[in-house]
């Protein structure tokens, strides 16, 4: 009986999710608060934006509504609520524009919070391997989240692009830890997702990707802290999203472009710049999933096999990356 209440209301919130983006859209609309196609983008005409906020108000009522029922954890409903602060920001920065330094001083308090709700990052198990924690892990752990929050900005550029990502990462963290708060997760992107899948009628914006990237770095570390899914693993499976961003920004880095202007660069978008369509690129985007998914189930049965899948892994990743160069090159800076 508690189940069937606790799945009502949360595929409710899905409905709920679905009607505010088509609220959001029409408000949008009215108030010409659109996506204009700039140098980043790759649709042609403008497009509102600010259906994220749907997904994030959602998802706020859910977790809250979880957290008072007994269902979810104080110290995951806490370091989650802390995302609050980079909904706000994300929000005032679609509407306004923000300068870089404030979201980024934003972005690094709300980790650190969020880190701290969560007892910091269970010990890796590495034998003969030992460091200072506080010192060294800790500090990385920060930066990686803050990292993950603004590379999910940087890779929602293809219509429901994002959310067929976090999705794919919510059912398998579901199917390892039997969590509804995953269930809550993949319904309320779901909601948005119907109006967000190719050609989309609406776009999510920062309020929306931020928080996403924000949503699934503390439900990593915090499944990983509950010994149900290994950070390692968790790291594998955001393989799609992270390897094309940071190779990207290392690239252009390298190129010594300025690394705050839009560009169109990274793989997946350039994949679209090839000839194909949102859509096919939302489904190669989801057979790179399952491959990397039949990876972990590897990892996770054949210890042995990690380090090899990984870097098996990486290498995939990396001959795409190299075949897309041919197509569409990644041209260097002009002088």
């Amino acid at each position: 009986m508690i189940l069937f209440l606790l799945l009502s209301i949360i595929f409710f919130l899905g409905f709920l999710s679905y009607l505010l983006t088509y609220l959001i859209r029409n408000f949008a609309i009215r108030n010409r608060m659109v996506e204009i196609p700039n140098e980043r983008s790759l649709h042609d005409i403008p497009v509102p934006k600010g259906g994220g906020v749907a997904i994030t108000l959602t998802w706020y009522i859910g977790i809250t509504i979880l957290f008072f029922l007994g269902v979810i954890e104080r110290s995951l409903y806490f370091a989650l609520l802390s995302g609050i602060m980079i909904a706000l920001v994300s929000l005032i920065d679609d509407i306004k524009g923000l300068k870089p330094i404030i979201r980024l001083i934003v972005h690094f308090l709300t980790a650190i919070l969020a880190f701290y709700f969560l007892k910091g990052l269970r010990p890796l198990v590495m034998p003969e391997i030992s460091f200072n924690y506080n010192y060294l892990i800790y500090p990385l752990a920060i930066i990686g989240m803050v990292w993950f929050i603004n590379l999910f900005n940087f890779m929602d550029g293809v219509d429901g692009f994002a959310s067929v990502e976090v999705i794919t990462i919510s059912a398998v963290l579901f199917v390892m830890s039997w969590n509804i708060i995953t269930i809550l997760l993949i319904v309320c992107v779901t909601g948005f997702l119907c109006w967000n899948w190719p050609k989309a009628k609406i776009f999510m914006g920062d309020v929306g990707s931020t928080q996403l990237g924000f949503v699934l770095i503390v439900l990593g570390i915090y499944f990983h802290n509950t010994l149900e899914f290994s950070i390692l693993n968790w790291i594998m499976l955001t393989s799609p999203f992270w390897f094309d961003a940071t190779l990207t920004l290392f690239r252009r880095w390298r190129n010594k472009e300025k690394l705050s202007e839009a560009h169109r660069k990274h793989v997946y978008q350039r994949i679209v710049q090839a000839g194909f369509s949102h859509k096919k690129v939302n489904i190669f985007l989801i057979l790179i999933n399952l491959f990397i998914i039949a990876l972990i189930i590897l990892y996770r049965e054949f210890k042995f096999l990690q380090i090899p899948l990984f870097g098996l892994s990486l290498l995939v990743f990396y001959l795409i990356t190299k075949t897309i160069d041919r197509r569409v090159p990644f041209e260097k800076k002009k002088e």
